[in-house]
């Protein structure tokens, strides 16, 4: 499932997410489940007709992403492997960082980084002018709605009707999911 959240020039994408690595780091292995919150930047393309055609927008640049992720062996509902990618390189995330705050409280973490715009295009290492002049007040005034929707989602994954593979197959390599 996805939900998105368009503004001026920045979108908020939020989706469940199975996940089986490959080349898992240390204390990461096994299979991987939960919801993942990207910060991007959106794009209006030209129109493809008259003034009443559907708008092309591009969902385009990550900025930032949070993924509240538990191993599928865990306690559903633990989030014991809930970290965040401050910064991309390019498309690739950079390096998982887990902080204290997001694991005692995850939904809380995330809803103080959402009201702080400028922050987290800072850590990004993107300049202010990356957001529109609107987005930082749009998104804190969303920012209650986006974290419901992170919480219902959070739920069906717990209950397992999100955040699964597709079918019974063992799986070696996944990702399946919109994010």
């Amino acid at each position: 499932m996805l939900y998105a959240f368009g503004f001026e020039r920045i979108g908020v994408l939020v989706g469940d997410l199975y996940f089986v690595n490959p080349r898992p780091e240390p204390g990461q292995e096994g299979a991987e489940r939960g919801v993942r919150l990207e910060l991007r930047v959106l794009g209006r393309q030209p129109l493809k007709g008259s003034i009443y055609s559907a708008q092309p927008i591009t969902v385009d640049q990550p900025v930032w992403r949070v993924d509240l992720l538990e191993a599928v062996a865990s306690t559903p509902g633990s989030l014991d492997r809930a970290h965040h990618h401050p910064a991309f390189d390019g498309w690739e995330p950079g390096e998982r960082h887990f902080v204290a705050e997001l694991t005692a409280a995850p939904v809380e973490w995330l809803a103080a980084r959402l009201v702080d715009l400028d922050g987290v295009l800072a850590a990004a290492g993107l300049p202010a002018a990356t957001a529109g002049p609107g987005d930082a007040a749009a998104l804190r005034e969303a920012a209650p709605e986006i974290v419901d929707v992170v919480r219902r989602l959070l739920a069906r994954v717990a209950a397992g009707e999100l955040g699964r593979p597709d079918d019974d197959r063992d799986l070696v390599s996944a990702r399946v999911g919109w994010l």
